[in-house]
């Protein structure tokens, strides 16, 4: 099964102020991941090619990297996921940029029922929640937590169980 998801939000702010977004991920400094609600994005060295870490249960390695406008991971785990995933800056105005994220992968297997049942949701509601956080740091508004839909509310509580 073939996956594409894409999250795109508008910014108010110019492409060299976005472009922290992006070069800041995985690090002490991190602005646009949102440590406070999802497990943090890790990575063995500073963001580069050749990267390697990931977020949760999912797996992953820099395949390219192009400071402050594109980065993107190739799927390292689970193993039917096969693919990628990218963000990516693009300039509209001087003053204003469009984020994007993509998932473009194919699943195998037991992939297609963690995609589907699980992983897409959770993916859904953590890149909002990042595009909130761009929001906030480059637009100056005010702190939001998006309100999650009973699915991930519960899929959240059935990891943190399993945790314990």
């Amino acid at each position: 099964m073939v996956i594409k998801n894409i999250h795109t939000r508008e910014l108010n702010c110019s492409i060299s102020q976005a472009s922290c977004l992006i070069d800041r991920l995985a690090s002490k400094d991190e602005i646009l991941w949102p440590v406070q609600y999802w497990p943090p994005m890790k990575l063995d060295r500073p963001l580069g090619v050749g990267a390697s870490g990931g977020h949760g249960p999912i797996g992953y390695v820099v395949e390219e990297y192009r400071p402050g406008t594109y980065l993107r991971f190739r799927f390292t785990r689970p193993p039917e996921f096969m693919g990628i995933h990218a963000f990516a800056m693009e300039e509209l105005s001087p003053a204003r940029v469009r984020i994007r994220h993509v998932i473009d992968m194919e699943v195998k297997g037991a992939g297609w029922f963690t995609w589907c049942f699980a992983v897409r949701w959770l993916h859904d509601a953590l890149i909002e929640d990042a595009f909130d956080r761009a929001e906030e740091y480059l637009e100056s508004r005010p702190a939001r937590q998006r309100k999650w839909s009973w699915l991930v509310l519960l899929l959240r509580w059935l990891m943190s169980a399993r945790k314990r």
